[in-house]
C-alpha cells in the first residue's frame, strides 16, 4: 500500500482520537457540573422558595421570592430596552447602510460590545447611572442588561435580513410599496422567526449575569417592586449566600443556581425549535 496513503491515514486517525477525546472530556465535565446542581438544587426546591422573601442571617425559612421577582422584572425591563434599539439598529445596517463606510464603524463597535466583558458594561453604567442617580437602582440594572442585550439583537438582525433575498424585495418594489414598508411588510416577516430566536436568546445570556447587577442593582432582603431603588434579583443573591457561612443560605443558592438553568434552557430550546421551524 502506498507509503504517503498510509502516513495520511495515521495522521487523519490520530486527529480523529483528539477530537473525540476533546468531545468527551468537556462532555464529561459538562455533566458532572449539571449533575451537581441537579442534584443539590433539587434538594432545596419546595413552593415555599417561590412565595418567602430572602431569609435574614442564621435563619433556617425562607425563599426566593422577591429575587425572583426583582431578576424578572430587571431582565424584562432590560429585554424591553435593547431589543428594540438593537432591532432598529440592526435594520439600518442591513437595508440602508450595508456598504456605508459608518456601517463598518458600527458593525467594529458592536463586535467589541460582543465579546466585552460584562463586568466593564456593569462599571460604566455605575458611572454615567448609579453615581448621578447618587444610589443603586433595579432601573440601572436594567439599563446594564440593556447594554449586553443590544450588539447580540444587532448581529442577530442584520444576519437574519441579508438573508432574505433581494428578489422579494424588488417584487415589492415593483408593486410601487416605500423601503419602509418593504421593511416591514417583507422582510420582517422572512426573517421574524430568526430575530425572535436572536432575542431569546439575548434574553438567555441576560438572565444570569452577576457582574452587572453587582454595580448596579445590588440587591437586599425585602420585597420591592420600586425600580427606583436597590432590587433583589437572583445572580447577586446566589453570589452572596454561597459565600455566607450558613448552611442554609448555601442550600437556596443551589436552587436559585438551578433556577435560573432551567430558565436559561428552556429559553434555548424553545430559539432552538423556532429556529428548526423556520429551516423546514
Amino acid at each position: 500500500m502506498n507509503p504517503i496513503y498510509l502516513a495520511r491515514r495515521r495522521r487523519d486517525l490520530l486527529v480523529r482520537a483528539l477530537c473525540w477525546a476533546a468531545a468527551i472530556f468537556g462532555i464529561v465535565w459538562l455533566g458532572l457540573i449539571l449533575f451537581s446542581l441537579f442534584w443539590n438544587g433539587l434538594a432545596g426546591l419546595r413552593p415555599s422558595v417561590f412565595v418567602e422573601m430572602t431569609p435574614p442571617p442564621g435563619a433556617a425559612e425562607g425563599g426566593l421570592a422577591n429575587a425572583i421577582a426583582g431578576s424578572l422584572i430587571m431582565t424584562g425591563l432590560g429585554v424591553a430596552i435593547g431589543a428594540p434599539l438593537g432591532l432598529f439598529a440592526g435594520t439600518w445596517l442591513a437595508e440602508y447602510g450595508r456598504h456605508d463606510r459608518l456601517a463598518t464603524v458600527i458593525r467594529f463597535i458592536n463586535d467589541i460590545l460582543l465579546s466585552a466583558p460584562s463586568i466593564i458594561i456593569g462599571l460604566f453604567v455605575y458611572g454615567f447611572i448609579v453615581v448621578p442617580m447618587g444610589g443603586f437602582s433595579g432601573l440601572a440594572g436594567a439599563l446594564a442588561l440593556a447594554v449586553i442585550v443590544i450588539p447580540v439583537v444587532v448581529r442577530t438582525t442584520e444576519n437574519m435580513l441579508l438573508l432574505v433575498p433581494n428578489s422579494l424585495r424588488e417584487a415589492a418594489a415593483a408593486l410601487g410599496m416605500p423601503a419602509s414598508l418593504v421593511i416591514r411588510r417583507v422582510a420582517y416577516r422572512a426573517a421574524r422567526a430568526g430575530i425572535v430566536t436572536g432575542v431569546l436568546l439575548a434574553t438567555a445570556r441576560v438572565a444570569g449575569e452577576t457582574a452587572p447587577l453587582l454595580f448596579t442593582a445590588l440587591s437586599n432582603q425585602f420585597w420591592s417592586l420600586d425600580v427606583t431603588s436597590t432590587m433583589a434579583n437572583l445572580p447577586v443573591t446566589i453570589n452572596n449566600f454561597v459565600q455566607s457561612p450558613y448552611a442554609f443560605w448555601k442550600q437556596l443558592a443551589w436552587t436559585g443556581a438551578l433556577l435560573i438553568t432551567l430558565a436559561v434552557l428552556g429559553l434555548n430550546v424553545v430559539a432552538r425549535l423556532i429556529g428548526e421551524r423556520k429551516g423546514k
